[in-house]
């Protein structure tokens, strides 16, 4: 009876400690709602025309056809970088030294820039 108590412990311990799913973050992900708050807590997210997107590939890398180190909505410049699903972090390689960190919930990713007030892009996966 009491092995039979540690194995269940252990095993539900397994689970719930297993590595997160890298299967949610790869795919590609298109730019849809941006947040710049004005300095007093009032920001909120607007929806912005833009088909800027991110493409997180297994292997670690992720591509854009925007510049990911900055909130421009625009899609006219390649750029890459690398992710870590570990650390919920982005480098680019454009900017190397800039760090942004990012939250996937479900469909939903929102990276977050490093402003003084909150600033973040919203993404929807489409594939």
């Amino acid at each position: 009876m009491k092995k039979t108590l540690v194995i269940l412990v252990l095993l539900s311990l397994l689970i719930s400690c297993k590595k997160k799913d890298g299967g949610s973050l790869t795919g590609t992900w298109l730019l849809k709602e941006v947040l710049m708050d004005p300095g007093n807590g009032s920001g909120v997210f607007t929806a912005v025309s833009s088909d800027k997107n991110l493409v997180f590939n297994t292997n670690g890398n992720v591509n854009s056809n925007g510049v990911i180190c900055d909130m421009s909505i625009e899609s006219n410049t390649s750029t890459a970088g690398t992710y870590s699903e570990i650390d919920s972090t982005i480098i680019s390689t454009t900017c190397p030294n800039l760090i942004l960190k990012y939250e996937v919930s479900g469909d939903t990713l929102i990276l977050i820039y490093p402003c003084f007030e909150p600033c973040k892009a919203k993404y929807i996966k489409v594939l």
